[in-house]
């Protein structure tokens, strides 16, 4: 179980209504933590709220797009009288999928704005009072998309790669105040997300990740910062982070688009 007098006696999750962040939800309220759930589908986040109320744990929802122009203000008026010991960054996705030379410039502004300006203001925002209290952790998820090109998708890898180094520097600087750092990299794991996005689930030597498990794992290894590869990804992880790159990011495309049933 994770230690609620470090890490509590809130969390906030972004990203907590489904999937891995739901898992980390319930993980946390089986621990005692109080919660602070972010999603923007509001049925979803209700149902993750009631699952985590069911172990006797406060909860506060908060259904908003994080790409909202007041997000990050609504997100300081919410958790202004409470003190969170825990961040959970589960927010970043790609929102944009498209060749970039002749793409929408402002959609893919919008890839970046949701998974590198809104990861960097609310790791500031609870991180600051962290390092003051002396006692804290922060989960930055990540992707394996971070460690290498690809097409119609640069941008978002490009985002996952900052994400990763950035979650590097921090733990870092947040090591000597006692304020835990960790990127959980998440490779191919079932979510509704992935449903949703036309991921073949049944393609043959496909071993996709189940949600809840990969959170336990983050929690699990909170303390072994600054990144963990979930769901035994480690050495696909190394691999695509190689070198010569030209194969690598030519074979690692191949395999993004068999999965999504593109040729």
């Amino acid at each position: 179980m994770i230690d609620k007098d470090k890490y509590g006696p809130w969390a906030f999750v972004a990203g907590g209504s489904e999937g891995v962040g739901a898992g980390f939800a319930e993980e946390l309220a089986m621990a005692g933590l109080n919660l602070v759930l972010l999603a923007r589908k509001p049925g979803p986040l209700e149902e993750t709220a009631a699952t985590a109320r069911a172990h006797g744990v406060e909860v506060r929802t908060l259904a908003l797009d994080l790409l909202a122009d007041d997000a990050v203000e609504r997100i300081r008026e919410t958790t202004a009288d409470l003190e969170v010991g825990l961040l959970i960054f589960n927010a970043g996705a790609n929102t944009y999928g498209h060749e970039f030379v002749t793409g929408d410039l402002d959609a893919c502004r919008r890839v970046l704005t949701l998974n590198i300006d809104r990861q960097l203001e609310l790791s500031q925002i609870f991180g600051a009072p962290m390092r003051e209290r002396g006692r804290g952790g922060i989960i930055l998820l990540g992707s394996l998309a971070g460690f290498v090109g690809a097409e119609h998708m640069s941008i978002y890898a490009a985002a996952k790669a900052f994400g990763r180094v950035f979650a590097e520097g921090l733990w870092l600087e947040m090591a000597g105040h006692g304020v835990d750092v960790l990127h959980l990299v998440l490779g191919v794991t079932r979510t509704p997300a992935m449903e949703r996005a036309g991921l073949d689930f049944d393609l043959p030597g496909l071993d996709a990740a189940d949600p809840y498990a990969v959170a336990r794992e983050g929690l699990d290894h909170l303390s072994d910062g600054p990144i963990r590869v979930a769901g035994g990804n480690h050495a696909l992880a190394a691999g695509r982070a190689g070198f010569p790159r030209a194969e690598i990011v030519r074979s690692a495309s191949a395999e993004a688009r068999a999965m999504m049933g593109r040729r």
